[in-house]
């Protein structure tokens, strides 16, 4: 028994020297916590400028012109000229549709053309005066008829009243008289007639009927050139539906062209954001090697009921054809730019407890302040403060995480990187 104590003695002992020596560990790490230095940060001042009012939304891209390209009349496809994909030009010839009876009515109408115009030359040079010379000539010829034939008649009354001549020789010189005064009456009349008609309206009348068949052929030869079917539009062939010997239905497209050497960006954007948007303003526009410039050209003036959205409109170049219709891109637009305004990295910018915007001022007691802000429109890497921050503050915009109010702090330079990169910003 005596010999289990000896032994034990030894074991306590060196139990309570590493507790002891635990002990003063612990004490001197409580010293060193509570000696802790204060915490390093990175600050800017808040300054005063103006800053740009960026609305971003995504849009669908469409082509800036578009066409439909239909037949004018009904008639069998004879020949399609392009393919999807090809580029055409406008009025390039596209397609043909089969056109020989539409060929020989213009032809028809034409020669009814030459012969009217033929007429009214005629009309308009010698014929109205020819006939005004013959209708004087025919006057004068029956008026000398009626005389010799009245001499007769009143001869051949005398002799039969001597006895000299028989009754009937006087009765066929009446009939004579008569059939002569009638010949000069129709003469006169002939002569009247064209007195009062005129050259004017008979040259009128010929040169209507002209016209007319001028009308005619005009129309059977605009039906001709329907069987060329041109391109409305410079652009490219998305679609080719119809084939060859096919007959289109009425108002049926055989072709769908696009011109997309300028794309249209369609976005709905909220309200609240479309009310500062103005047409004019610039844009960009997301595109495969870059932003692509472009500007604001319709800003719709209803709202959608379903989606309380306002559709805008950015139009822009497309380099190389290389946007889409049907796809989707980021735009950009600069709605507005605010001068005078409190302006704030941010990356200066923190979460309060409540969810509310805060930043931490760096005080000149060297202690962080937590101050509760209102945020304005965002730039880039820079936002607007439209309250809880002055002009010449320090704001900490690094280091401010996890800093509780009037904490301890050290501002620090920042890096020489980070100083770089702002220079070249």
């Amino acid at each position: 028994m005596m010999t289990f104590r000896f032994h034990l003695a030894p074991l306590l002992v060196t139990a309570l020297l590493v507790l002891s020596s635990c002990g003063k560990k612990a004490e001197e790490g409580g010293e060193s916590a509570e000696a802790e230095g204060p915490t390093p940060v990175q600050v800017e001042e808040a300054r005063r400028g103006p800053i740009d009012h960026i609305i971003t939304a995504d849009a669908v891209i469409y082509p800036i012109n578009q066409a439909n390209v239909t037949p004018k009349i009904a008639a069998p496809i004879r020949r399609v000229l392009v393919n999807r994909g090809d580029h055409v030009k406008a009025n390039q010839v596209v397609a043909e549709l089969e056109s020989r009876d539409l060929s020989a009515a213009a032809n028809e109408s034409k020669s009814l053309y030459d012969q009217a115009e033929a007429n009214y030359r005629n009309t308009q040079g010698a014929t109205l005066i020819d006939d005004k010379t013959k209708a004087q000539a025919d006057v004068a010829s029956s008026e000398q008829a009626l005389e010799a034939a009245k001499k007769v008649y009143d001869n051949r009354v005398e002799l039969v009243k001597q006895g000299a001549l028989a009754q009937k020789l006087a009765d066929d010189a009446k009939v004579a008289l008569v059939t002569a005064q009638s010949q000069f009456e129709t003469a006169q009349r002939h002569l009247q007639t064209l007195n009062q008609v005129g050259q004017r309206q008979q040259t009128a009348a010929a040169r209507a009927q002209a016209d007319a068949a001028k009308a005619h052929f005009e129309t059977a030869s605009a039906q001709l050139s329907y069987a060329e079917i041109r391109s409305p539009i410079s652009g490219v062939v998305s679609e080719r539906p119809a084939y060859p010997g096919e007959m289109p239905a009425s108002g049926t497209p055989i072709l769908f062209i696009i011109d997309i050497s300028r794309i249209v960006a369609r976005a709905n954007i909220p309200v609240k954001d479309a009310a500062a948007i103005r047409i004019g303003r610039p844009a960009t526009l997301a595109g495969p090697d870059g932003d692509i410039a472009g500007k604001v050209t319709v800003v719709s003036p209803a709202v959608d009921p379903q989606t309380t959205t306002v559709e805008v409109w950015v139009q822009a170049a497309n380099p190389g054809e290389r946007l889409k219709p049907g796809a989707t891109a980021r735009i950009s637009i600069k709605a507005e730019t605010l001068q005078d305004q409190i302006i704030v990295p941010a990356a200066a910018l923190l979460n309060s407890d409540t969810g509310a915007p805060k930043v931490m001022i760096a005080g000149s007691d060297n202690l962080a302040h937590e101050r509760q802000i209102s945020v304005g429109v965002r730039q880039g890497e820079n936002v607007q403060i439209v309250s809880g921050v002055q002009e010449g503050e320090k704001v900490i915009v690094s280091g401010g995480l996890g800093l509780d109010d009037k904490a301890k702090i050290k501002i620090v330079a920042k890096p020489a990187e980070d100083e770089d990169e702002g220079d070249d910003k």
